[in-house]
């Protein structure tokens, strides 16, 4: 039994020959990592045959407690990349799903619980400590690349050829972290509806809440379908999901019930209550994040799962109801008595969030290093994303193209029609974007237009924005075409 020295960086590639035989999994535990231990090392059963699944424990400070699950296919089933995967909500445990699933497909593959153990919807961990915040924000998934690569690299004498960061919601604005702040630590990154303008979105789900809190306020499932329908008429040609979000221009004041009509309609509050969701946060009169897109409201995994909940007494069980007040009250005020229905969401709440802003939101877009790694880049958001505004992406991809002019070598955005968050709703929005991105980058094929399906065989064209997709005959053919932005 011999004992393990690795090393990160350069010196990795030193510490081990360059040829040898696989160590045995059960050797592993004995590694020696920067900052972390191996706490188990078996053999596990996977599809094409077997894996060795590590669990870690990183302390890159007193106060961190990061763990790290990771799984290498062994012999010939490792396909020699390694693929890290995103988390999700406020993490607190570790995506063993999404970590088996690219150990399945031949991938070395590693993910995090972001440095807490807590529920996917509870702050509770970070009031008194910051350090905690800076572990979830950004030095998990570096302390998670370190180990991953490192533990590739003792496992088959070798390191991984290509590395690769996948992630969708809040895995999606770790991400952009990876892109903008460690550039070099992959050679291509999926970054899916991103949650990138992090105390932006919360803000806005407050501001929401705030409406739907006031008298007459609520919307129920029957006013979500009744703005559902009125979207998709106005703006989809009879079609069952609205293709080109940026020529809709929607407006809930046309449902206003008139003298006397008691259904079919929504009250003043509650048009008010539409117009803070599709709108999104303002202060001054002046818009300072977007809000969401019509045409999905009433899906399953809609607005009542973000925002409304199942009923009024009830919208606390709403996601995003209760991640913003967490936000809010641990990562913002450390303040555990905060109401955030009642928090002052002007210019001071743009204020008080600038400190975390800094550690959590990502948000830089001079990605000018990640392009000089030759890193590749593609983000994808679903149109009809009910927990994070799809034009918080297309903001993005403004931001980046104002700062480096044409990022096509390196970047690409596509817009899902349809697509809730991350996945689902009602149109196809399934890609296989790791393939697109290895093709990218192992092939050097630039994405170009892509065919998006759906498990009951339906699919649509998808373009790198600002493309839409627009149908161009019958049985579901559709082509390419530009859009101007709307506004």
């Amino acid at each position: 039994m011999r004992t393990l020295l690795l090393a990160s960086g350069a010196a990795l590639a030193l510490a081990v020959p360059a040829a040898r035989a696989e160590t045995a999994c059960a050797d592993l535990v004995h590694a020696k990592l920067p900052n972390a231990e191996v706490t188990s090392a078996s053999v596990v059963a996977i599809k094409p045959g077997q894996a060795c699944r590590l669990l870690v424990t990183s302390r890159p400070t007193p106060d961190s407690d990061i763990r790290i699950e990771m799984m290498i296919p062994l012999g010939a089933a490792w396909n020699g990349k390694y693929v890290q995967v995103g988390n999700g909500g406020l993490a607190g445990s570790i995506p063993t799903a999404a970590i088996k699933a690219r150990a399945e497909a031949g991938y070395a593959s590693a993910g995090t619980d972001d440095g807490h153990q807590a529920s996917s919807r509870s702050a509770h961990w970070a009031l008194g400590h910051p350090g905690k915040i800076v572990d979830f924000a950004t030095r998990s998934i570096k302390a998670t690349t370190e180990a991953g690569k490192a533990l590739v690299l003792a496992q088959k004498g070798e390191p991984a050829r290509r590395s690769y960061f996948v992630g969708c919601s809040a895995g999606g604005r770790e991400a952009l972290m990876e892109a903008q702040r460690f550039p070099n630590d992959f050679d291509g990154i999926v970054a899916g509806a991103p949650a990138n303008y992090n105390t932006l979105t919360t803000g806005g789900r407050a501001f929401m809440q705030q409406a739907l809190a006031r008298p007459g306020g609520y919307l129920g499932l029957t006013d979500l379908q009744l703005l559902q329908s009125a979207a998709l008429k106005q703006c989809a040609d009879g079609g069952p999901f609205i293709r080109d979000q940026m020529a809709c221009h929607f407006d809930p004041a046309s449902l206003t019930c008139k003298p006397g009509q008691m259904a079919g309609c929504l009250t003043a509050p509650q048009v008010a209550s539409a117009k803070a969701i599709y709108g999104g946060r303002t202060v001054g009169g002046r818009s300072i994040f977007p809000g969401y897109t019509p045409g999905g409201e009433a899906l399953p995994g809609g607005f009542q799962a973000w925002t409304t909940g199942p009923s009024a007494d009830r919208i606390s069980e709403a996601q995003g109801h209760a991640t913003s007040s967490q936000f809010m009250k641990y990562f913002i005020y450390g303040d555990p008595a905060l109401d955030f229905l009642k928090a002052d969401l002007g210019a001071k709440y743009d204020h008080d969030r600038r400190k975390v802003a800094a550690v959590l939101d990502a948000v830089n877009p001079d990605l000018t290093p990640f392009a000089r790694h030759g890193g590749k880049l593609i983000q994808y958001h679903g149109w009809n994303d009910p927990a994070i505004p799809p034009l918080g992406s297309v903001r993005y991809a403004g931001e980046v193209s104002r700062a480096m002019g044409d990022a096509g070598s390196f970047y690409r955005l596509y817009m899902v029609p349809g697509m809730l968050h991350c996945q689902g709703g009602a149109g196809p929005g399934t890609v296989d974007w790791l393939g697109v991105l290895e093709r990218w980058v192992e092939a050097k094929a630039p994405p170009a237009d892509l065919t998006a399906t759906s498990p009951g065989g339906d699919s649509q064209l998808l373009c790198p924005y600002p493309g839409v997709a627009r149908k161009v005959g019958k049985g579901g053919a559709y082509a390419c075409s530009m859009s101007k932005a709307r506004g």
